[in-house]
């Protein structure tokens, strides 16, 4: 009797196990791992994002899939290095070029002996923060996409980890100061960069870096208008997407934090290569450059020969004196 029992017990499993084989469809018992990467790959493909829905009250959990982090990523690590390695190892091989065939642009009259003030003190103190921030964020932020694989296998893992936290600490707290410069620079110069015929004319006579000539120009020439613009334009674009990236999510989603890193990161690697040419004009490219927001003051042949006009609109305000030097008994009064 118990063996009878016994084989009923086998009998019913066994029919139970009959009618699950024969409810399971066909598809679902053959199992192609390749064709279903493959049918993954299109879903990615086909859909912006893969999301499901949650109960909490962030819904970006939900986001399973986010396929433009890929393109993200490859941006990042490298379309992005190649972008800022050849603006700003372009820029600088330039002026090598242009330094060891032409060499520093020097003054033809020679110095005078007397000076013109060109910027005064509240103009040089809003160009020096606005400059040393700007320097700072440079190296801080070029340290997160050049950082790994240039300076980390000179330093090593725990040099480069203590140096990229006060990187990024200096790269947030300075950016607020920097802002705070672009915009005074913006307002304290918008009068003088204003694009005009002079420009033009400037511009087409090589700015007066080649050769003899000398372009008259007003208080700010072509170049320096151009430098204007780079910084206003330039500095309000990485303000704008920096503080995206330092407060995410405030009005934005995943796609406006990726488009933010993107702009942010492109504008900031032309903008280092533009500045570079800035500083470079602003030192050793042109004799008396750096005197204008060194002491804030100029030799007059320096004024007449790169900003004549400027110098014009100068001494007719203050009288008939064209800037020569003036005589040792009037000196001596």
């Amino acid at each position: 009797m118990a063996s009878f029992g016994r084989f009923i017990r086998l009998a019913l499993g066994a029919f139970a196990l009959l009618l699950l084989v024969v409810a399971v469809p066909a598809s679902a018992q053959q199992v192609n791992p390749t064709a279903s990467s493959v049918k993954e790959q299109q879903l990615l493909q086909e859909f912006n994002r893969i999301q499901g829905r949650v109960s909490i009250p962030d819904q970006r959990s939900g986001v399973l899939e986010q396929p433009q982090g890929r393109e993200w990523r490859e941006f990042r690590n490298v379309t992005l290095r190649w972008i800022g390695g050849i603006a700003i190892l372009g820029m600088i091989a330039a002026i090598v070029i242009f330094y060891l065939t032409v060499g520093m642009v020097r003054l033809e009259a020679g110095r005078s002996g007397r000076t013109i003030v060109r910027f005064n003190a509240f103009e040089r103190f809003v160009h020096w923060l606005t400059a040393t921030c700007f320097i700072v964020l440079a190296i801080s932020g070029l340290n997160i996409t050049f950082g790994r694989p240039l300076l980390l296998p000179l330093i090593g893992f725990e040099a480069f980890s203590e140096w990229s936290q006060w990187a990024k600490f200096a790269h947030n707290y300075l950016s607020f100061p920097f802002t705070l410069g672009v915009i005074l620079i913006f307002l304290m110069w918008i009068g003088g960069n204003i694009p005009n015929k002079v420009d033009v004319e400037w511009a087409k006579r090589g700015g007066g870096l080649i050769g003899h000539d000398h372009p008259p120009a007003y208080r700010f020439n072509g170049g320096q208008k151009m430098i204007y613009w780079i910084v206003v334009i330039g500095g309000g674009l990485v303000a704008t997407s920096g503080y995206a990236l330092m407060f995410p999510f405030y009005g934005t989603g995943i796609e406006g934090m990726q488009m933010a890193q993107i702009v942010h990161s492109i504008v900031a690697v032309l903008f280092v290569a533009a500045m570079i040419a800035h500083i470079y004009i602003g030192t050793i490219g042109m004799e008396g450059a750096f005197e204008a927001m060194g002491s804030g003051e100029v030799d007059v042949n320096w004024a007449r020969e790169h900003h004549r006009l400027w110098l014009d609109e100068q001494n007719a305000r203050t009288g008939p004196n064209d800037g020569q030097p003036q005589p040792a008994t009037a000196a001596a009064e």
